[in-house]
Parts: C-alpha cells; structure tokens; sequence
C-alpha cells in the first residue's frame, strides 16, 4: 500500500502544476483535472445512459453511443445555455457508466463531465458483479485505486468520486464491504463517496463506519437524502459534516425542496447542501431509449423561487457553485481533522 500512497495525489498535483492552481483544489473531469473554482454552477447527481439488465447480462453492445449521444445531446446544450457548467454523471459500472461517451458529450457541450469508480448495490446487488462476493474491501478498493490511477477500462479517463449504492434499512454485509471499500479508496485518492442511500438509518450506519475507518464524515454525500422525511436527521448529518443531497428535483416538489432548504439554513448549515434532479437517461432495455426527462428545473424554477424568497444571490452561489466545489475538490478527509 505504500506505493500507491506515493503515486496518487502528489503525482497527480505534480502533473497538474500547469493548468490548475492545487494549493485551491483540482476537481476530476473526463478530460482532466481542473481547478475548482473555476467550475462555475455544477448539476451534482444526473444521468446520460442507465441500463437496468443487471451485472450478469450487462454489455456495452446493448447501446450505440451515436444515438445515446444524440438524444442527450439537447438537454445537455439547453443546461449549458442556462449557466450551468459542470454535470456530474452518476451512473456506475456494470449500470452502463461509458466514459468515451460523457468525453464526446462534454467535448461537444463544453459542459465539464464527471464520472465515477465504485459498485452500486441497491436493489437486492442486482449490479453487483460476481468478484465482488468473494473480495475482500481492501480487495475492491485496490481495484477502484487502480481505476483512478490508470483510468477507467483502458480510456485513460479517470473517475472523479466514489460512487457506491446500498438498500434501505440496516446495511447487509456487502453493503457494510462497499462503504469500508469506499473508505479506502478515499484514504489513498481523495475522491469524495456519493452513496445511494435514502433514509436515515443506512446514511447514519454507513457514517459511522466511515467514522471507524479513520473518514470524516466530510468525505461522505448522502444521496437521495430528500427521501428522509424527518428533516432533524438532516441536521444532524450536516452537523457532523455530510453532504446532504436533495437530487431528485422536478416540478411537482419545489415547495418540498424549498422547505428541506429552508430548514438547513435556518440552522446555519447551507453550506452542506448540494442539488440535482436524478434527471435523464437513455435506457437501452426501452425503445428508442425511453423517455428523456431533463435537467433544466433548477435553474429555471427552484432558482427564481429562491429569489422569491429572498435568497441572497451569495447564498444561491453557495448552493450551486461553492458547495459542489468543495465537495468534489480531491482532499483526503480523515477523521476528527479539519
């Protein structure tokens, strides 16, 4: 384990010298490092393809990126016309992550695309691949690392967070492997953990062995957190440090959103939230790749509603630019140390 901690962040700072600033933060996109405060407003939880067949039938000859690329392609233009300037794609591996795809898009969008290493295993591990019942943590972590090193499937393209998933209730076993896999790749890369999860009680479990493996809860975003309906367990995850990710944005729940805002920063905690929609995506099990929602609901109605009542555009900025900086800025994150 040495070597890999003398050959990921400070190679990586080392490599990025001449186009970023390190000492402010690099943030991983599919073309590279950037600096993170030059990423502009950030979409921190969508999706472009998503194939739900499963691990053991998946197969990136069920899609052909021209046509994944053209139906995407508009809504990507139409949120890059609204300001926004980077887009984080959270499809894992084994779902139908495809990081030649996201380059071309955000070659062809200007859009900085992030993408992910990790395993997803919500839905009783349906994406689970079978290695991953006989690995160790240590042992998938080494193959996370290595994607971060090397890149993702011989592209070159390095993923810039950990992406895990995990069911509701108390987590399984593999689950309990995903996140302490999570949390060693995070020790040796920096990649901030974005852990579908939903309710309360696997966000909380799930911090406390993040908390026992020598991570801050810092390193740790909540996903889907707008599922938890007791807003005080939102307080209490922001308060010992987690992202709180309200991602699931649409026209029917705004006054929702505006209330779960509300209620974080009236407790002076606006400054762990992020926001997305879970929008898209292209489904290869569906003809014509399914419907297509898209992902222009921030920034076109909850952002003129948080005017409306009266937030300061600085606190906007802090929702939609500040906050997803810092949470995908590469920093390891350890425990009881700020």
């Amino acid at each position: 384990m040495k070597k890999i901690l003398l050959f990921t962040i400070p190679v990586l700072l080392a490599f990025c010298q001449c186009k970023t600033n390190p000492e402010k933060g690099i943030v991983m996109t599919v073309n590279g490092p950037v600096a993170a405060e030059t990423m502009g407003s950030w979409l921190t939880h969508e999706h472009i393809l998503v194939d739900f067949i499963g691990a053991d039938s998946i197969s990136s000859d069920r899609w052909r990126k021209p046509e994944v690329f053209e139906k995407a392609f508009p809504y990507l233009q139409q949120i890059k016309d609204l300001g926004c300037q980077t887009f984080v794609e959270c499809t894992p591996a084994f779902l139908g992550r495809d990081p030649l795809l996201l380059k071309s898009l955000s070659d062809s969008t200007g859009l900085n695309i992030i993408t992910n290493t990790g395993l997803y295993g919500a839905r009783d591990n349906k994406f689970i691949p079978g290695y991953a019942y006989n690995e160790t943590a240590g042992e998938l972590a080494r193959r996370w690392i290595a994607e971060w090193e090397e890149g993702i499937d011989c592209t070159g393209i390095k993923p810039g967070f950990i992406k895990i998933g995990v069911d509701n209730g108390n987590l399984s076993e593999m689950h309990k492997k995903l996140i302490t896999a999570a949390a060693i790749t995070h020790l040796q890369t920096g990649l901030v953990i974005a852990s579908h999860t939903g309710p309360a009680i696997p966000a909380f479990e799930q911090i406390e062995i993040l908390k026992q493996e020598g991570v801050s809860p810092e390193a740790f975003i909540w996903v889907h957190a707008q599922s938890e309906k007791d807003l005080e367990n939102h307080l209490n995850a922001a308060k010992l440090g987690a992202w709180i990710s309200l991602d699931g944005l649409g026209e029917n729940n705004l006054q929702d959103y505006l209330s779960m805002i509300n209620n974080l920063k009236d407790n002076n905690l606006l400054n762990r939230i992020l926001l997305s929609h879970d929008a898209g995506w292209y489904d290869p099990g569906k003809e014509n790749g399914g419907e297509y929602r898209g992902y222009a609901t921030l920034f076109e109605k909850l952002v003129p509603l948080l005017r409306s009542e009266n937030y300061s555009e600085k606190e906007i900025n802090q929702l939609l630019v500040i906050n997803p900086a810092q949470a995908f800025t590469i920093k390891i994150r350890k425990a009881n140390q700020k």
